[in-house]
């Protein structure tokens, strides 16, 4: 059980680069965050499977535009640099696919992200906020942007990414769309996301009190309606997600994409639970990197990829526990995997609330792959639809 596999090709013989270039990159331009065009002259230069070339070409990549986004900021042209700057962003994020944590252009590279985005955000109206929560006597780093320029109370979505992910990548993966729907945005990195393994802040079985987290502060504020609070957990996030939603009442729907009952059991069933270093040598660089870079923040031994399977294990949930309203979605090349039906079926037939629901997006319309990254509007489509109806008066 690969979830990283390509069900769709897109440019790249290497399945680990091809997935992120097809998912992670070309699936943003939907939400502004690239250019098929940028995309594809970039990779036209990378070497297939190439760690360092996909890093050395996106990091020249980002280069370019955000010289452009500063050359239109200053010539008064607030919208260009807006746009250059999200982009930019989001291309020196594609460049940490690439770079494992004792790199030292990680940091480097995150901050420029980081900070191109908060400048993007300045310039959207409202304005994307960057936050940072309070959580164990440290921060979660991340965004809000209220759903209109008044403090009305409005529906929220907290988005929640998975094992490898940064709080940018869950503004390009949907938060255009809630914004074109009413809705609040927030996302955060959790501990074991963005840079905070730098901090010594790894994935842990207690993930679902820093969410918690992130719905205090969505509750602070009077332009949130706790009534039409909605937490939405992709790939890992999966089973984050509801882990929060089984221990927080405050949270009124739960969406998985796709449902992590039990990481352990998932993991077992991928190629890193019987890699033996022998084995990883024979990977492509990439590959090699994005594993390790999982291992990394789960705090395990990056030369000991099947330890990844004892530090999921306690990363698990009862359905049974959670009563909120439910949506799963699994992709179709997702679902021809028997572990991930299997924990799929066991998630909708055990979970206590009788409004749930699972949707098993269309190869056909190309939403195949892991998390639905490829139609990013079709799975916007179907999470939006089903919580304006959730959220209804009844």
């Amino acid at each position: 059980m690969d979830p990283h596999a390509a069900h769709v090709g897109f440019k790249f013989k290497d399945p680990a680069m091809d997935f992120v270039f097809g998912s992670l990159i070309l699936g943003s331009a939907v939400n502004h965050g690239c250019e098929v065009g940028e995309a594809f002259a970039t990779a036209a230069a990378i070497k297939d499977g190439d760690a360092d070339s996909w890093r050395d070409q996106w990091l020249k990549t980002a280069a370019l535009i955000e010289a452009r986004g500063e050359q239109a900021l200053a010539g008064g042209h607030a919208v260009s640099a807006r746009d250059q700057f999200m982009r930019a962003s989001y291309a020196y994020r594609a460049a940490m696919a690439a770079m494992l944590p004792d790199d030292p252009r990680l940091a480097p590279t995150a901050g420029k992200s980081r900070g191109l985005m908060k400048r993007a955000g300045k310039l959207m109206k409202p304005e994307l906020e960057y936050i940072e929560i309070p959580f164990t006597g440290a921060v979660l780093p991340g965004y809000f942007r209220k759903a209109a320029p008044e403090d009305a109370p409005a529906p929220t979505l907290v988005m929640i990414g998975g094992a490898e992910t940064f709080a940018e990548d869950q503004y390009f993966y949907i938060a255009p769309q809630a914004f074109d729907r009413g809705y609040n945005f927030l996302t955060v990195d959790l501990p074991g996301q963005g840079l905070l393994p730098l901090e010594g802040r790894f994935f842990s079985p207690d993930i679902g009190a820093s969410i918690s987290a992130a719905v205090d502060y969505a509750l602070s504020r009077k332009d949130v309606d706790p009534r039409r609070l909605a937490v939405y957990g992709i790939s890992s996030g999966g089973g984050f997600a509801p882990m929060a939603a089984e221990r927080d009442g405050r949270i009124k729907a739960v969406i998985m994409n796709n449902c992590v009952v039990d990481a352990g059991a998932g993991v077992a069933k991928m190629a890193v639970a019987t890699a033996t270093p022998e084995t990883v040598k024979g990977w492509s660089s990439f590959n090699r990197t994005s594993n390790q870079m999982i291992a990394w923040r789960f705090g395990v031994d990056m030369n000991n990829l099947p330890g990844l399977v004892e530090a999921n294990k306690e990363l698990r949930f009862d359905p049974a526990r959670v009563d909120a309203p439910a949506l799963i979605l699994v992709a179709a090349g997702e679902y021809q995997s028997p572990e991930i039906e299997r924990q799929n079926t066991l998630c909708l037939e055990g979970l206590a609330s009788t409004r749930k629901t699972m949707v098993v997006t269309p190869a056909a319309e190309g939403a195949a792959n892991h998390c639905v990254m490829e139609n990013r509007s079709l799975m916007s489509q179907v999470v939006f639809d089903w919580l304006d109806v959730t959220f209804a008066p009844r």
